[in-house]
């Protein structure tokens, strides 16, 4: 054992159930901390800055070699490690398979005035009432990979912070900002800043490839089982539609912040 890691071997360890306490929001906010397990989501949120208070690591459950290497770095950053028992460790984790990497710190909150976008058109993502976890964390990892300005997060059904959410974003929570706001807010900053909203509904008449997605966009998508509020259509400059093929009317939401989000990136390119 490592000098300044200290051992976990029994389920009943004091940390362990605070861990596990964590899982649940109210925990969460009370303590105002998160949960981030996974190889690359510890990876990415160390990479940002984020400075965890705690790790939790369990080498029998590692994937690869480097590890070792993440653990010293989550301990130079100020993290108090320990090494637990493998019973231990899946008993804090919320995968279904652990890598044997879990961490504990402070809660990413985050509102409009923190949100500063760096294009010059930018491009941002309004996400109404979401109520699943993985659908909101696929939603800010394609923002991030489309190179997005942020995510604005209306009116939230699930928690930000939840740990489905970071699992799901693999980290880009930690890199692109992600802020929570009221839909009456958030439609005034993106007016005042003469972004155009694009709403998402299949009831539009005009389909996304036929929109001017290389200015300032922001794409709004509403929740998995009422779409967007008539609040968000109402202000929409454009309500555009994705075709669909088959006998299906509807996407998944994360699906559809996908294409969107490349089409306007494929447009920009065509422009520049």
């Amino acid at each position: 054992m490592k000098p300044g890691v200290q051992q976990i071997t029994s389920a009943q360890n004091p940390r362990v159930k605070e861990a596990v306490q964590l899982g649940r929001r109210t925990h969460r906010d009370e303590k105002g901390l998160l949960l981030v397990e996974g190889y690359r989501e510890v990876v990415r949120a160390l990479q940002n800055g984020w400075r965890p208070a705690s790790l939790f690591f369990c080498p029998e459950l590692y994937l690869g070699r480097n590890e070792p290497a993440l653990v010293e770095q989550a301990g130079g950053a100020g993290a108090q490690l320990f090494q637990c028992a493998e019973n231990v460790f899946r008993k804090m984790a919320y995968r279904d398979r652990p890598e044997g990497l879990l961490a504990i710190g402070p809660q990413i909150r985050l509102r409009l005035d923190d949100l500063t976008p760096r294009n010059p058109a930018p491009l941002l993502v309004a996400a109404e009432a979401i109520e699943k976890p993985g659908n909101l964390g696929t939603i800010v990892r394609t923002a991030y990979a489309a190179g997005a300005d942020g995510v604005i997060v209306c009116d939230e059904c699930t928690d930000v912070n939840n740990p489905n959410v970071v699992r799901a974003s693999i980290g880009a929570l930690f890199s692109l900002p992600v802020v929570e706001a009221s839909s009456a807010d958030a439609i005034e900053w993106v007016r005042s800043r003469g972004i155009q909203i694009v709403a998402a509904s299949p009831h539009a008449e005009r389909e996304y490839t036929d929109a001017d997605l290389a200015r300032g966009t922001a794409f709004v998508v509403g929740s998995e089982q009422y779409g967007l509020s008539e609040t968000w259509v109402k202000e929409a400059d454009l309500c555009v539609r994705i075709q669909m093929l088959g006998q299906g009317d509807s996407l998944n939401v994360a699906a559809a912040t996908t294409i969107l989000l490349f089409e306007a990136v494929r447009q920009r390119r065509a422009r520049r």
